[in-house]
This record gives structure tokens, sequence and C-alpha cells, in this order.
């Protein structure tokens, strides 16, 4: 039964009876009316704005005590566990879309906020998969190449990757960093800044760098799981976005056309290719292959010549290597098609037969390659192993 008290009128021949009610936090007792709730508890005025607050994300009146959030942010339980978590490093509460990850695996990697998330990037050896550093271009342009060349096996290891890193790089000039890739069995990415093809012959020490990471135990070729991807610059193609879409359109032509040349090229299986670098399907013309690959066809960004990227279109066919002349005959390679895509027309690439395309050739690293995958006019030569 509620309590009950008296209040006296002037007429003290009539007794008005007002309900009351106890405050669960200060025990005294307040008209009904005046009570709030928060749940079953009641609570006077006083009691309400000093004990209890807002849950900032839903709303929901809750004790001070209850308050998950802490000075960050006021928060009921339920809303801190499905909004928000806590960085790993300065333990500031952060919101799921300020949210970032070393690797962006947020199963199987620590919560930070941005400034800290940046903060453990650059103190790290081995970045994250998104880490992406403003470009430094060396050589000279338009015509950049930027290498990603995949290795694995030897481990994930920082001291490891600072040595083959320790190869190219000084305090002056950062020429090539290294990335956490979720692909590989244990091992990471190497990737190059862009550099122009001159560059990465001349003044690129790749013949120290892969000679390093075998040392170190790394394969890349025989480990089946790495890839070779080579960046190229749109601004080759042309000043503008019709010069440049028609010169792509006839690479991938050239791709459809000469797919099988082009496998064996690549040293991947049919397999890995249609996972990681997918062809786009022949066409007659090279534009019809275009409009198919832009209306977001074949695999993606997993193509064979990814197109999603908006500085570079990027070469994904290629299995990785450590062997030198593989990779500067792969680079090549890539620089004979932007050549060929920008001195012929439409009907020019339709007309060129494999046969024709590599007499084109004349860099000896290609050639040798070429002759190696029994590619080069009937000149086979003994092959060396790849690793």
């Amino acid at each position: 039964m509620p309590d009950t008290c008296a209040i006296n009128n002037t007429d003290t021949s009539n007794e008005v009876t007002v309900n009351t009610h106890t405050c669960c936090i200060c025990n005294d007792a307040f008209p009904e009316a005046e009570l709030i709730y928060i749940g079953e508890d009641a609570l006077c005025p006083d009691c309400y704005d000093e004990e209890t607050t807002e849950c900032s994300c839903c709303h929901r009146r809750i004790y001070n005590d209850e308050n998950s959030g802490g000075d960050d942010a006021t928060l009921c339980e339920s809303c801190r566990d499905e909004y928000y978590h806590r960085c790993q490093r300065c333990d500031h509460l952060i919101h799921n879309d300020d949210t970032y990850y070393l690797d962006d695996d947020e199963d199987e990697n620590d919560p930070y906020c941005y400034d800290c998330r940046e903060e453990r990037e650059s103190s790290c050896v081995i970045h994250g998969y998104s880490h992406r550093p403003a470009p430094i271009f060396y050589g000279d342009g338009p015509r950049y190449f930027g290498i990603e060349l995949e290795i694995d096996d030897g481990g994930e290891s920082h001291d490891k990757a600072d040595s083959i890193l320790s190869v190219c790089n000084n305090s002056d000039s950062k020429r090539l960093y290294a990335k956490h890739d979720g692909s590989l069995h244990d091992g990471f990415e190497l990737v190059t800044h862009p550099m122009s093809l001159d560059f990465h012959q001349a003044d690129m020490p790749w013949r120290d760098i892969l000679r390093k990471a075998v040392s170190l135990g790394y394969q890349s070729h025989r480990a089946e799981t790495c890839g070779l991807h080579i960046h190229v610059s749109r601004k080759a193609f042309g000043d503008s976005v019709s010069q440049q879409e028609s010169a792509i359109a006839r690479i991938l032509y050239f791709f459809e056309a000469h797919w099988n040349e082009l496998l064996r090229f690549s040293r991947r299986t049919e397999y890995q290719l249609n996972r990681w670098a997918a062809r786009y399907g022949y066409k007659e013309h090279p534009s019809e292959i275009l409009d198919y690959a832009k209306k977001g066809y074949g695999g993606g960004r997993y193509s064979c010549i990814n197109l999603q990227n908006y500085e570079t279109i990027e070469f994904r066919i290629f299995r990785g290597t450590l062997k030198y002349n593989t990779l500067i005959a792969t680079l090549q390679m890539v620089n004979a098609l932007c050549d060929l895509a920008l001195s012929c027309s439409d009907e020019e690439m339709k007309a060129l037969s494999w046969t024709s395309f590599v007499a084109r050739c004349d860099a000896p690293e290609l050639i040798q390659y070429l002759k190696e995958r029994r590619l080069y006019i009937n000149e086979p030569i003994e092959m060396e192993d790849e690793v």
C-alpha cells in the first residue's frame, strides 16, 4: 500500500489524501506525479538529474555507474558492444566507422583509432594490406611501372623484410616497401614506388633484392601462392581519357586473341588464372571488350588486367618469381604491349599474329625468356630453374 499524508485546507472538516512513493535512491517520499521511472525504479527529480544519464547512441536513460563509455561517450552496455571498440594502443573509445585494423581483417586483428594505426604502421616494417603511401616517382615519365611481388614460405618476419628493403632503401631514398598479404601462407608482398623501365633496369638493384630474398628462405614461383603484378600509369596511354581507353582496349584485345601464348608466358595454371586473373572473353572489336570490362563483368579486380584503379591499370596474369631475368623480361613484355597499343590501330591489332609481335621484341632479357618458354619463332633454349 502506498504511504498517505493528510493535507489540511482552510476547511478542516475536509481531509485530502495524496498518494506518495519513496525515491529508491534518497528514500524520501514524493507525490506519485513527481516521480520519474527508469524501468521499475522510481526516482525523484533531483536524483534523476544527479544519478542518471542518457546513452548518446540509443538515448535510453541509464544510471551513471552503468555508463559503459566513460569520458569518451556516454553509452549503455549494449550500444557499446554493438557500435564501439577501444583502441588497442591509446584505449580511447572509437565508433565502428572510425575503427582501423593493421591488415583490414577485423576478425584476427586488434582495433585502432586512425592516429594510433598510423603510428603503429610507421613503426612496422611489414605494413597492413591497406597501406598506401604517397607515391614517389623515379625516372622519366609518363610511363611508370609499379611492381607488387609476392614472396612466401620464409616467414612474415619484420627482421627479414628489413634486410630485403635495406638492399635498396636508405634515409634519403625509399624505393621499396613491404605489406601483409592474406593470400600468402608465410610471407609478404614487396611493392615498389612508380618507376620508369630504365630506372627498374639500371638503378633498381633487383638482382641483389631477389638474391637476398632467396638467401633468407623465400620462394615465389615455387611457392605456387605468389603473383607478380605490374601497375602501369594510365597517363602512359595518352592525355585524354578517350586516348587512354582506346589504347587499353587494344591491350585487352591482344590478351584475348593470344591467350594461350600469354598463359604459357605467365607460368600460371588455368586454375590459378581463373581464381586470381580471369580473362574477360573474346569479342570482335577492342572497344567491345573494354565496354564489357567496364560494366563489371569478368573477375573484377581479380582479372588478367585490373581496370578498377583510378591512376593505373594492373597486369595480374604473371606468376611470382625470384629469378632476375624473368622479372625484367616480364617488365619488358608489359612495356612492349604498351608500345604496341600506342602504335597500332584497332585493325592492325586485330591482324597481328603472335609471331609478328615477338619479331618486334628486341630487349635481350625478354627474348631469352620467350625462347625459354618456347614462344620465340621456334628458337628454344635451355631453361634455368625458377625460384
